[in-house]
């Protein structure tokens, strides 16, 4: 049986469901040794500001139980580098390409957008307005619904990419800020981004991490991760990418189910930097055993019918 893996993302189309997370896999371009860029469905590309930055000294990531906390602090090498550097290598492999953006102020989002806008080899932008790891910008406006939907028109009103808001999972209520980032012109969302978290040393009794604080990632969050999709899924009538913890086939089906059109995957590469055919290989089998002809009829196929449930007295 011929399953078809194919998904739409707004106007943009995927192969496949998987997309490389940002800030897990490069530029994209460190990997294509190991992997054909051209199998994956997308590339999230690290977060770029308008100029290089640094990100915070070390200690930058330590390990958990259930994943790991970073607080790399988005070093990168401003998009003008990017566009120069790494985006040609990029149309040479066939990779479809979603550039991660960061910005200080609302105007530095518009005009790394305005950018790539000029720019070829790009099928779409994702606004990172979501890191925990930054001390302005970011998850500043991801954390305010005024603030969401101010940065999301600015860049609408600059490029004719398709906008992929990167939500935070740092508030009460995700789903509002998806209203929001729809009202405002996105194309789809996608969500979540790290957990705000930290861990300690108690010998030193000091921060394993130098910002104190970071971003937590991996198996730890992927419940909590589904059932904001699927809160999103409710609320809005846009594309949905999800992300958080995936590291199975069962994994990615899970936010598909839920309401997701395609998955990020970014602690598991990690872990196994050749997890992707294995994805692929798993999401095609449950097709084929289900008899089921595209993975696009599964997005938003959770029952939720209530079933009686009989008591006997033994």
């Amino acid at each position: 049986m011929s399953v078809d893996l194919s998904v739409n993302i707004g106007s943009l189309k995927l192969a496949n469901p998987l997309i490389a997370a940002s800030g897990c896999f490069g530029y994209g371009v460190e990997y294509a040794e190991a992997v054909d860029l051209s199998t994956l469905g997308a590339i999230a590309v690290k977060g770029l500001f308008l100029e290089e930055r640094a990100g915070h000294p070390p200690a930058r990531i330590v390990e958990t139980p259930g994943g790991m906390l970073n607080a790399i602090g988005l070093q990168g090498i401003g998009v003008r580098r990017f566009v120069a550097e790494k985006l040609p290598p990029l149309r040479e492999q066939a990779a479809v390409v979603i550039v991660n953006i960061c910005g200080s102020t609302i105007e530095e989002y518009a005009e790394i957008a305005r950018i790539l806008d000029d720019s070829d080899g790009i099928g779409a932008i994702e606004l990172n307005i979501s890191c925990p790891n930054i001390k302005k910008g970011g998850m500043l406006f991801g954390c305010s619904l005024k603030g969401t939907h101010e940065v999301v028109s600015a860049v609408r009103n600059v490029t004719r990419l398709p906008i992929i808001p990167k939500l935070t999972p740092n508030v009460n209520d995700v789903a509002s800020f998806a209203v929001a980032a729809s009202e405002a012109g996105a194309d789809a969302i996608s969500l979540v981004n790290t957990f705000l978290a930290m861990a300690v040393d108690v010998e030193t009794r000091r921060p394993k991490l130098s910002n104190v604080v970071g971003g937590l990632s991996g198996p730890a969050i992927r419940p909590i991760a589904v059932r904001m999709v699927h809160e999103c899924y409710q609320a809005v009538n846009l594309p949905i990418i999800g992300m958080g913890g995936i590291m199975t086939p069962d994994d990615a089906l899970e936010f598909v189910i839920v309401g997701a059109s395609a998955v990020q995957i970014g602690t598991a590469n990690f872990v196994d930097p050749f997890i992707w055919n294995k994805l692929l290989q798993g999401l095609t089998e449950y097709l084929e055993r289900h008899q089921l002809e595209a993975v696009s009829g599964l997005v938003g196929s959770l029952d939720l019918t209530v079933r009686e449930t009989t008591w006997t007295n033994s």
